[in-house]
């Protein structure tokens, strides 16, 4: 039997079965009833050997009872339980996310140095040795959060999508936010790069195929690598 892998983040869920290490096809949920998505459409029908579920949200204890009864082993990800980052040498500061994303990277890219970036509602950058040692991160505003902060704290600026071709510099107030943004998010990521040679550079999250096309270095684009993280947590406890 399968296991299911759910992913909990800032603005939506997503969802995978795996065969160990193999996903499935994938499902995103972006809406308020959680509960009802979680309970009445993945666990409808299936019961997962193993049901990892990593959530930057707080999940209610009552929903946490009923999640257990619909499958084998629940392991759960979240601030109030991060006994699973201890045990994969991880800080407990970490987000779920980012957890899984370095647990992925390293199973990935064994034997090799590697820096993580995760473009979200946070860009967050994280560095793992060749021996697999997390050596640390930090974290930065995400592009749309950068739109809205210009638009939200200013007095006059509009807000302002993220561009198809974004401009070198910018020739009217909204072109110049464009070119201010976008040129400000690949700067900085070019240098973390340039500190770090002869890392794998890898790039997740939902603007990451966008950064791709803006940077000239060479990178690896992983679309659901915080699944494949999630996906290696549950071939583990299966295996126990």
């Amino acid at each position: 039997m399968a296991n299911l892998l759910i992913e909990i983040g800032n603005t939506a869920l997503k969802a995978a079965w795996a065969e160990g290490r193999t996903l499935g096809k994938t499902v995103r949920y972006q809406g308020e009833r959680l509960h009802g998505f979680l309970l009445g459409t993945l666990l409808a029908k299936e019961k997962p050997d193993v049901l990892v579920l990593a959530s930057v949200r707080d999940i209610p204890e009552e929903d946490i009872r009923e999640i257990r009864e619909r499958c084998g082993q629940l392991v759960l990800i979240d601030r109030s339980h991060p006994a699973i980052l201890r045990a994969y040498g991880l800080p407990e500061y970490l987000s779920p996310s980012r957890a899984a994303s370095i647990i992925a990277a390293r199973e990935l890219f064994k034997g090799k140095p590697c820096l993580v970036f995760d473009f979200g509602t946070v860009l967050s950058i994280d560095s793992v040795s060749a021996d697999g040692t997390y050596q640390g991160g930090n974290l930065s505003l995400g592009c749309r959060t950068r739109f809205k902060a210009l638009n939200r704290y200013s007095r006059t600026l509009p807000l302002v999508d993220t561009p198809d071709n974004p401009p070198a510099i910018g020739t009217s107030e909204t072109s110049g936010i464009e070119a201010g943004v976008i040129s400000g998010i690949v700067f900085e990521v070019d240098n973390y790069i340039a500190g770090a040679p002869g890392s794998v550079v890898v790039f997740t999250g939902g603007d990451a195929s966008y950064f791709a096309r803006q940077t000239k270095n060479s990178i690896f684009v992983v679309s659901n690598l915080v699944l494949m993280g999630l996906a290696t947590i549950s071939e583990d406890y299966d295996r126990k």
